[in-house]
């Protein structure tokens, strides 16, 4: 089997070798580039299966980057950045990167998060994966979960539909209500968690060896189908 392929884009060259030694250890080949106008001719040329990419490159930075791939590929893109504000947060995601990871970071939770997107990208790709446990009727509205009808409100189905399109990827309060009322009424951000809790718990009950939704702390929630070891 061939392995998977990591772009490391990373200025502080410390980082990255540490970043390419955990990686290659753990069976993954890695390229290293240490600015952002040498990342797009890299990807052409190497064709990665996943960048890291670091937020503050020199020449261009890492989100204009995310914004330019992003208008021509689906590659699996994981932001590190040393800026935490969630508003830096939010735009990465919001311009197509499938994760982040702050500095300073443990080299195993790299690693960790590089598999978790790998393993992602396998599973949203209906070519290599046909027997994917939820399936979505959009004419229909409805929903099911191994063959099984979940019942839902429309409103669920909206934002069921909506976080189900990019599994991983976190979603803001405002960014679900927004999908989730199309008439604009006035109605608190918080209304989205009692949807979530709701829809959660038809997921759940209906398929109980699976954890569907993720809450992310101060930000929102993303949707990312994990089986649960053990589950009864």
């Amino acid at each position: 089997m061939t392995a998977n392929r990591v772009l490391i884009a990373e200025d502080e060259s410390r980082i990255a070798s540490v970043m390419a030694d955990y990686l290659q250890a753990s069976a993954l080949e890695t390229r290293l580039v240490e600015r952002g106008d040498e990342v797009l001719d890299a990807i052409a040329d190497w064709q990665p299966d996943l960048l890291l990419l670091d937020l503050n490159l020199p020449a261009v930075d890492g989100l204009t980057l995310c914004k330019q791939i992003r208008a021509q590929s689906r590659l699996p893109i994981i932001m590190v950045t040393a800026r935490v504000d969630e508003i830096d947060r939010l735009l990465g995601l919001e311009l197509g990167a499938d994760d982040y990871i702050c500095k300073p970071f443990s080299p195993r939770e790299v690693v960790a998060r590089v598999r978790a997107v790998l393993r992602r990208s396998v599973a949203a790709n209906p070519e290599a994966d046909p027997n994917q446990p939820l399936r979505l009727d959009r004419q229909g509205r409805s929903a099911s979960v191994f063959g099984h009808p979940l019942n839902l409100t429309e409103v669920e189905y909206r934002l069921l539909e909506l976080i189900a399109q990019r599994p991983g990827r976190v979603w803001s309060r405002s960014q679900l209500l927004d999908q989730a009322y199309s008439d604009y009424r006035d109605v608190s951000d918080r209304a989205i968690d009692s949807h979530i809790k709701n829809l959660r718990r038809k997921l759940d009950t209906t398929a109980p060896h699976y954890r569907w939704i993720h809450s992310v702390y101060g930000v929102g929630y993303r949707f990312e189908p994990e089986p649960v070891e053990d589950a009864t």
